[in-house]
């Protein structure tokens, strides 16, 4: 009491409310959305809890714009990966309540599991399930490749496509509301012991009913080469969950290539542009020439990996398939599939049906 008397002398009630005011808006927006959330399935931890947790943050997995990702581990002797967020002054804090918002929401195979997270002023962190293999992106390009990490196979490499397209298929259809992603690219796929690819970071996610439309959503959400046509023009169409099924299919197309999409490097023009370059070959019935197919089987898995990314990267998101049909596609005959129309006119696609792949 004596000490409450001493606060309210040292600091009146108007210096209080002026002091509340200063305060980071994006600290206030948190706050009030973990208030309004009311219980959460996850827990919340202290600071002094994530250092302990990281041995003070001793050994660090990865940083991205984001922060910075640490190596940790729970009091049952689970391995963990923290996500230290940096104080950003321009998302508000957006991206640490879509975080935590879509993850405590999802429980699947191909979804990463949120275990934790802190929020201590200035300080935020993400607690996930420790995967062991890390992101896909050191698995696909072969920039990154070394004697230990680039050794999948194309059954692996297909089978990864697979349960990514599982992952999205619930986000799109199987939670009690829609969740679109945002930014699927391999980065943001992380692979446990096994192989079994698992979705992550869902700072850009955004939460929405079926039948609401995000054609005002503000501002251009994901990463350049990812990003679906519509978002950055909304004369390609409306933006909905098929800006995911674009993304999912540029990153196949990465798997396949293993090189990004746009490489300025390329041994000649034709080749700088991957998507371009393997629709003509298709389109031409010519060999793919892709480094370590080794048999028949692989061609028919690198084929089929083809058609289906190259119906999902369509200009018009109306002829694209859902993830549901995507499953199809891949689990189906190789022979079953048709050859897309060219993805790099909107005209062409246009004329097709837009039912044939379960718009809704």
């Amino acid at each position: 009491m004596i000490m409450l008397l001493f606060c309210l002398k040292k600091f009146p009630i108007k210096k209080l409310i002026f002091f509340w005011k200063k305060q980071n808006p994006a600290h206030r927006n948190i706050e009030t959305f973990l208030r309004n959330r009311g219980p959460l399935q996850v827990r919340r931890y202290s600071y002094s809890e994530v250092k302990k947790m990281t041995n003070s943050f001793k050994e660090k997995l990865g940083q991205g714009g984001f922060g910075s990702v640490y190596k940790g581990k729970l009091h049952d002797g689970s391995l963990i990966a923290v996500k230290v967020l940096n104080e950003s002054k321009t998302t508000n804090g957006e991206d640490f309540i879509n975080e935590v918002a879509t993850i405590s929401r999802t429980s699947h195979v191909n979804i990463v599991s949120l275990l934790g997270f802190c929020f201590e002023g200035a300080k935020k962190a993400l607690i996930y399930e420790f995967m062991l293999n890390g992101s896909l992106e050191k698995f696909v390009f072969e920039d990154n490749a070394t004697e230990n990490n680039h050794k999948l196979d194309w059954e692996t490499h297909y089978q990864i496509s697979l349960g990514i397209a599982r992952g999205l298929e619930y986000l799109h259809r199987g939670c009690n509301t829609r969740i679109l992603h945002f930014d699927i690219k391999p980065h943001n796929i992380l692979l446990d012991a096994e192989f079994v690819p698992k979705i992550s970071d869902f700072g850009m996610a955004k939460i929405c009913s079926r039948q609401e439309s995000l054609s005002s959503m503000l501002g251009p959400r994901g990463t350049i080469g990812y990003i679906a046509p519509e978002i950055i023009n909304r004369n390609f169409g409306v933006i909905s969950y098929k800006s995911d099924v674009y993304s999912y299919g540029m990153m196949v197309l990465e798997i396949v290539g293993g090189r990004q999409n746009i490489n300025i490097q390329a041994n000649n023009t034709s080749e700088i542009y991957f998507p371009h370059w393997v629709y003509r070959r298709l389109k031409f019935d010519q060999e793919l020439c892709l480094k370590r197919v080794s048999d028949e089987e692989d061609k028919k898995i690198v084929k089929k990996m083809v058609i289906v990314s190259l119906w999902c990267v369509q200009a018009d998101p109306a002829n694209r398939p859902t993830m549901t049909k995507v499953i199809e596609m891949l689990e189906g005959s190789v022979d079953s599939l048709q050859i897309p129309p060219s993805p790099f006119s909107s005209t062409c696609s246009s004329s097709l049906p837009s039912r044939v792949f379960g718009m809704r």
